[in-house]
């Protein structure tokens, strides 16, 4: 069977080292990259299954390095972080990273995290094709990541694509944004829920121009509600 393949992006050599051996005792392989250029590079070589990712990197800050990653993958990342500020996870975190591990950490906490998060993205890839939903002109379906309004395909992350499927899914019913971080990045989230409001923005831009008989409605102090006129 092959072994999950971790791309550690870092460039504190004792990181690699530490993180390194407890991944190998989880039965798991890891390539390292101690660069933003050489970590596109090696993603691009290997494929690898996680990313580890430090958010300062030389030649190019961890935050570019997930922003050209997303243009091609959804693979899953980790942002590591030595500043702990919320600024700095927000960005990681509307940059499409999956979750966040502020420095300094336990290489153990580290793994836990890993095999959680893939543990959700393999639940998350296990949608049947009736994780389909069709309203009139919308089509949003989960298997193939494609979003349609009037026949036409809407370029969307996934994460936004996540957050429009719950919002559609449930029509009427007004979603918390706890609810929102909970289930879309799925994990504990200590910081601003205002990463929740940032993508409900983007998406809202990206589906404005098409007329048609819902939206997404703002509920003041609360969060989001999918509404059909």
């Amino acid at each position: 069977m092959k072994k999950t393949l971790i791309l550690i992006c870092d460039d504190q050599e004792s990181i690699h080292e530490t993180v390194g051996e407890y991944l190998k005792l989880e039965g798991m392989d890891y390539v390292s990259a101690y660069d933003g250029i050489d970590g596109l590079k090696k993603f691009e070589e290997y494929n690898p299954d996680f990313i580890l990712l430090d958010l300062m990197m030389p030649k190019m800050f961890g935050t570019e390095v997930c922003k050209e990653i997303r243009k091609v993958s959804n693979v899953p990342i980790i942002m590591l972080t030595a500043k702990g500020e919320t600024i700095d996870r927000i960005t990681g975190l509307e940059m499409g990273a999956d979750d966040y591990i502020t420095k300094p950490f336990s290489p153990r906490e580290v793994v836990i995290r890993i095999k959680t998060v893939l543990r959700r993205v393999t639940s998350a890839n296990s949608y049947k094709k009736s994780d389909l939903i069709k309203h009139k002109n919308l089509e949003i379906n989960l298997e193939s990541h494609e979003v349609y309004i009037n026949k036409h395909p809407v370029s969307i992350t996934p994460k936004e694509i996540k957050i429009f499927y719950m919002l559609a899914s449930n029509p009427g019913k007004t979603l918390t944004r706890d609810f929102i971080l909970s289930e879309v990045w799925g994990y504990d989230y200590f910081g601003d829920t205002r990463v929740v409001d940032t993508q409900i923005k983007r998406l809202r831009k990206k589906i404005s121009s098409y007329d048609s008989d819902w939206e997404i409605k703002s509920i003041y102090g609360v969060g989001y509600r999918f509404e059909v006129s």
